[in-house]
Formats: structure tokens, C-alpha cells, sequence
């Protein structure tokens, strides 16, 4: 079994590059699948637990790395549903099925299963570009709204990794590939990505003796 997993700045196209790599290589793909996964556990509409998790109000609860989550779940919705998503990585991982994994940790939580780690960055600019011409028609926004936009979501981010792994988000050396997207096409950026990836799990599968 082989896992990818895509950790990347908001903006910098990693989850079309994640979908892009998994169509290259024929694997499964899960983004939205995992909040799917959890609505139908939980008996919750997907929109009602996307709107939670993506809220982390839960961050004002005084946890750390290595504390559990079960002893405020049971009065804390925000906490009893990030226990799900965890729950719903964790049968990915045991599935046995090759897949990539957008977001949510995931590189973290099946850490066991040593998956490739991929970190998706890109420059402000490109970002803000990125956002723009995907954005509805309702939603468009000023450059400064944005980058603030941008930036806080990055920090939502970082913060959600530093307690639930004890790790900093973005670190290089937590990630096996970096990869910038800008100035990049990521139709045709994926299948180098993907190609780099299968020469990884070859190495560490014994193919290769360098």
C-alpha cells in the first residue's frame, strides 16, 4: 500500500495537484470524501461538519500534544468530530488501497504507515491570483481582503498541527518534497510530481540499492 499525503498553503493549488496526481497514477482520492465520511458516521449534514471543523473554535480549549481528546468530546462538537476525521484516516490507512490524502494532518496521523509527504507553497502573489479567478462571481474580493483572507487560514492551519501533532506546520523537514507552483501549469506539473513520488516508494520498497 502506498499513501500520499498533500499539506499545502491555502491558494497554492494543492488540492488540484493532489486530484491531478491521483488521476495520473489511478489511485483513490480523498479530500471532501473524508467529510462525507464523517456526515454519514455521525448522522450530520456534510455542510454542518464542514462548517465545524473549518471553524476551530475548539482551539480556546486548553489541549496540548499528547492529551487526549475523549475527556472534552463528550460536551465539545468540534472536538467529538475531529476524534471522526481522525477515526476516517485511520480506516484509509488500514484499507490497503494506494491513495492521496488532502490535508487534515494526514501525514501526521498515519505516520506508522510511513505515507509521502508533500508541502504545497507558492508566492503571495500567485496565491492571490489563484483565488481570484476561482472565485464565484458573489465573492470577489480585494487584493488586501484577500491576503488577509489568505493569512488566516495559514494560521488556522498551523495552529490545528501544533496541537493535535506537536509539530510545526510547514517545517521542511517534516515533508519528503516541497513543491512551489508558482509560475507552474499544475495539469503538467503533476505527472513530475507523481513520477518523483513512485521513485520514492520504489527506493524505500528495496527496488533501488542507492
Amino acid at each position: 500500500m502506498k499513501i500520499i499525503t498533500v499539506s499545502r498553503e491555502f491558494g497554492s493549488g494543492g488540492r488540484e495537484l493532489g486530484k491531478r496526481m491521483a488521476d495520473v497514477l489511478g489511485w483513490d482520492y480523498y479530500d471532501r470524501e473524508i467529510i462525507s465520511a464523517i456526515a454519514e458516521k455521525t448522522d450530520l449534514t456534510e455542510e454542518y461538519v464542514e462548517n465545524v471543523l473549518n471553524s476551530q473554535t475548539w482551539q480556546s480549549i486548553p489541549l496540548t500534544f499528547g492529551h487526549s481528546f475523549a475527556a472534552f468530546s463528550n460536551y465539545n462538537p468540534q472536538i467529538n468530530l475531529l476524534a471522526e476525521q481522525r477515526k476516517v484516516i485511520e480506516e484509509i490507512g488500514r484499507s490497503g488501497r494506494d491513495c492521496i490524502i488532502v490535508g487534515r494532518n494526514a501525514d501526521k496521523i498515519l505516520a506508522d504507515i510511513n505515507p509521502f509527504n508533500i508541502f504545497v507553497c507558492a508566492t503571495m502573489d500567485a496565491r492571490t491570483e489563484r483565488c481570484r479567478a476561482r472565485a464565484a462571481d458573489d465573492e470577489k474580493l480585494s487584493r488586501k481582503e484577500l491576503e488577509r483572507k489568505i493569512k488566516s487560514i495559514d494560521k488556522k492551519r498551523a495552529a490545528t498541527r501544533e496541537i493535535i501533532s506537536g509539530s510545526v506546520w510547514g517545517q521542511r523537514d517534516s515533508y519528503h518534497l516541497t513543491v512551489n507552483t508558482t509560475g507552474w501549469n499544475i495539469k503538467e506539473l503533476a505527472p513530475a510530481v507523481a513520477a518523483f513520488a513512485e521513485k520514492w516508494f520504489d527506493k524505500h520498497s528495496g527496488g533501488d540499492e542507492d
